[in-house]
């Protein structure tokens, strides 16, 4: 038993130390450990992380990355019954992640900023290289 605590402290220790190490991007400023946030700071990227966590929501903000699309471009590119798509975008645009502009008859839908789409490439991508295809 002695043994798998001396381990178990042992690769934590590594762990530790690999992450101190690690570097996620050179351009990605520093982020404070959750308790100097403020938990209204926590609650707000808790309910955006929610917003994005519907697989088709991640593929919208996918396609809306390659360009502003409307709801039928949409609706065509991933072959999801339109008003499924309209909801999905009501809570995207409702978190904040998506914005829509009136065109005429239809409604041009963007990304609101760039840090959203790299949210959800990172996550993808992350499944991704877990999981060789």
């Amino acid at each position: 038993m002695r043994t798998s605590i001396v381990t178990s402290e042992a690769a934590s220790h590594e762990l530790r130390a690999a992450a101190e190490q690690h570097e996620h991007s050179p351009d990605r400023p520093a982020v404070p450990p959750a308790h100097r946030r403020p938990a209204t700071t926590l609650t707000a990227a808790g309910d955006l992380l929610r917003a994005l966590a519907a697989p088709v929501r991640i593929a919208i903000v996918l396609e809306l990355r390659e360009a502003d699309r409307c709801v039928h471009e949409l609706v065509d590119a991933l072959n999801v019954a339109q008003p499924l798509i309209s909801q999905h975008l009501r809570v995207l645009k409702s978190a904040g992640v998506v914005y829509g502009e009136r065109h005429g008859r239809e409604v041009v839908y963007r990304l609101v900023d760039e840090h959203l789409s790299h949210i959800v490439v990172d996550a993808v991508a992350h499944v991704e290289e877990g999981n060789p295809q």
